[in-house]
């Protein structure tokens, strides 16, 4: 029997980001409960700011306009608006640039307030 050196595995090239994978996506920011109340209160005063975007968001959470200052009080209404914010990213992305905000930061405060999601994706 004839002996066969050992060698061994060679290492595997590293990858190259050929594009975006959603893998490759920053986390969420860690955020206090204060900054992810005060975050998701001026996504809602911002989205009050546009007929057309509150009309949406009311719409999709199938409140009226006369309901949205009780809904505030709610502990999941809070979440629910940075919900609205992150599930569109040219809403998030708009928002961020005159909040002069990271997506990830609004990202953060949503999970702090809704919880982490089945899928992190920001």
């Amino acid at each position: 029997m004839i002996e066969r050196p050992f060698r061994p595995h060679p290492k595997p090239e590293p990858r190259q980001k050929a594009g975006a994978s959603p893998f490759d996506r920053p986390k969420p920011a860690r955020v206090t409960q204060d900054q992810a109340f005060e975050m998701a209160i001026k996504a809602l005063s911002w989205l009050a700011a546009d007929p057309e975007r509150l009309e949406r968001f009311l719409s999709l959470t199938g409140i009226g306009q006369d309901q949205i200052r009780s809904a505030a009080q709610e502990p999941g209404f809070l979440g629910a608006v940075l919900d609205h914010l992150c599930a569109d990213e040219a809403t998030l992305l708009a928002f961020c640039s005159e909040a002069e905000a990271r997506p990830e930061l609004i990202a953060g405060a949503r999970e702090r307030l809704s919880g982490p999601t089945e899928w992190q994706s920001i």
